[in-house]
């Protein structure tokens, strides 16, 4: 049986993590997780105070291609070595992560529905729709938290690039969604319509 891959999509801080964790807490072993941010292209080149300068937030910062073709290889039955991002230096680690294929493969990222070709792998496409002051309250606290950001450089990177970015690439490409889920991806109706649709596949 072929995988059933499901496209998250959204922008920062609308919820699709927990959206995801919902599934995986569903359907645990079943469902695989390939974020997007893990695909953005290596700055090994580049000093680290250069580095922090990038619009992350553009299609241009991320190594689509590669994503790609590891999507197709997964929906092929081959396992594939995912790159490991590191958010505290803005560069990929030297880690990877090596990704088998399951029954369902959950792909997360604010971009994702913005390259024809990568939107066309997926079998369903979600859009998380949160409002835009909420978005960015969790954005500012996952950065400070968990990545070590400054308040001021969550905040200069938000006005500078993410909101911009996610007037240009990220709410454009909601059009794209079979599904739009209200309220940060917690809406039990869609959530109970998404829970049947995934176990019809894995009958």
């Amino acid at each position: 049986m072929a995988s059933l891959i499901i496209g998250i999509a959204g922008g920062s801080g609308s919820g699709k993590s927990t959206l995801t964790g919902r599934l995986q807490e569903i359907f645990g072993d079943e469902v695989t997780v390939i974020k997007h941010d893990d695909y953005y292209k290596a700055l090994d080149d580049m000093p680290y105070e250069e580095r922090c300068k990038q619009n992350y937030d553009h299609p241009d910062a991320f190594d689509t291609p590669l994503m790609i073709e590891h999507l197709k290889m997964l929906k092929a039955g081959q396992a594939v070595d995912c790159p490991v991002y590191d958010f505290t230096i803005h560069n990929c680690s030297d880690r990877i992560r090596r990704v088998s294929p399951t029954s369902v493969i959950v792909v997360d990222g604010i971009l994702i529905f913005a390259e024809p070709e990568l939107r066309r792998l997926f079998d369903i496409k979600l859009y998380v729709d949160t409002d835009a002051d909420v978005r960015v309250l969790r954005r500012i606290r996952r950065d400070a938290k968990e990545r070590g950001r400054s308040l001021d450089s969550v905040i200069d990177q938000y006005l500078n690039t993410v909101k911009p970015m996610h007037d240009a690439f990220v709410e454009p490409s909601k059009k794209y969604a079979d599904l739009i889920i209200p309220n940060g991806g917690k809406d039990p109706v869609v959530l109970e319509i998404l829970e049947q649709r995934i176990r019809r596949h894995l009958l």
